[in-house]
């Protein structure tokens, strides 16, 4: 049986996750889909889609999708879909995770990573995260985990942007580039985006294209090229010349490591290991592409909290400079000192 795609969706109450579901539950999409739902969730999508007093915790909806709330853990939940896969009680192809509007989308991330008996089942797609265009900012200036679920991105969805000027939808979208420049943006209204900006988006895959938003890397250093000695050059975030960026210095933040020297990799390795264990719970994505001594090949990394996992990429195409590129975002992580050491892992 060939890994069940896993789509984890986010956003704080209100950002459009209930409506993004009942699309993907109730269209004519020819895929089965199987729908968890943490169901302490405050607005629960029973009392509109599914017959709430139903004692069954998995309905099958009429275009093939399936809809299972959780009642016990998400492990088990996810275990028991896919034995009943296997024994034919049920047909998907793949699932959507709606987790509630407060949860950190950390933790249920990893559970794809450290369960082996998952892991051999699952493949963990991406993390897409909506946020509501009118109340957006107020949840990010007040909750920390409006902030984690930016920071966990791999695709964002801003809906409602009807309802604010295009000064405000601009500024929202200024501010989560800052705090996760991986993540493409997307303005969606009533939940009415395209299922393939949802699905198969790889987000987890080692592979060796690093995107950040080319417009971060252009804003900042036109705000201060501080190129450094030897040749590399750090991309700082938080002194912008943008005036609308001093209104928020959020503890989620981005910033990119870029480098034309190449790493040790022992060093390398040493280093992101202890940095991963002191600072792995404010760490909530990562991922880099590496230049590496005594190397034809990239070396691709990337990491959810303390989880990191490290695999060798194609080779360098002639004539391509070889520069390695790290992105981290987390929680008022230490950038001097993540620069400082690794600059210390250049060969």
């Amino acid at each position: 049986m060939s890994l069940i795609p896993v789509t984890i969706i986010t956003g704080f109450l209100g950002s459009g996750k209930t409506t993004l579901l009942k699309r993907i539950l109730t269209e004519a999409h020819g895929q089965r889909i199987a729908v968890i739902e943490n169901e302490f969730g405050e607005e629960n999508i029973d009392n509109d889609i599914l017959v709430a007093d139903t004692e069954e915790h998995i309905i099958q909806m009429n275009n093939g999708c399936i809809c299972c709330t959780i009642r016990e853990d998400l492990r088990d939940t996810l275990s028991d879909l896919a034995k009943q896969k296997r024994a034919g009680t049920l047909t998907f192809d793949r699932v959507v995770i709606e987790t509630t509007g407060v949860a950190d989308p950390g933790p249920v991330a990893q559970t794809f990573f450290m369960d082996e008996e998952i892991a051999e089942l699952y493949l963990l797609d991406a993390i897409v995260t909506l946020v509501d265009a009118k109340h957006g900012d107020k949840q990010l200036n007040e909750r920390q985990e409006a902030r984690r679920q930016i920071g966990f991105a791999d695709q964002i969805f801003i809906s409602k942007t009807d309802l604010v000027s295009q000064a405000e939808a601009d500024a929202l979208s200024h501010r989560l580039k800052h705090m996760n420049p991986r993540a493409p943006q997307k303005r969606a209204h009533f939940g009415d985006v395209a299922l393939k900006e949802v699905f198969d988006l790889k987000g987890f895959n080692l592979n060796a294209k690093l995107e950040i938003d080319p417009e971060f890397l252009k804003d900042d250093h036109q705000a201060h090229g501080n190129k450094h000695q030897h040749g590399h050059d750090h991309v700082h975030d938080e002194h912008c010349d943008h005036p609308h960026h001093h209104v928020h210095d959020d503890d989620v933040k981005s910033f990119v490591f870029k480098s034309n020297r190449p790493f040790n990799p022992t060093k390398l390795e040493d280093f992101l290991g202890s940095i991963v264990q002191i600072y792995g719970p404010r760490m909530l994505r990562y991922k880099g592409v590496l230049n590496v001594t005594g190397m034809d090949r990239k070396v691709i990394f990337q990491g959810v909290h303390q989880l990191m996992g490290s695999d060798v990429g194609p080779k360098w195409s002639p004539g391509e400079t070889k520069v390695s590129k790290m992105v981290f975002i987390g929680i008022d992580l230490p950038q001097d000192l993540l620069k400082a050491g690794l600059d210390q892992c250049l060969a």
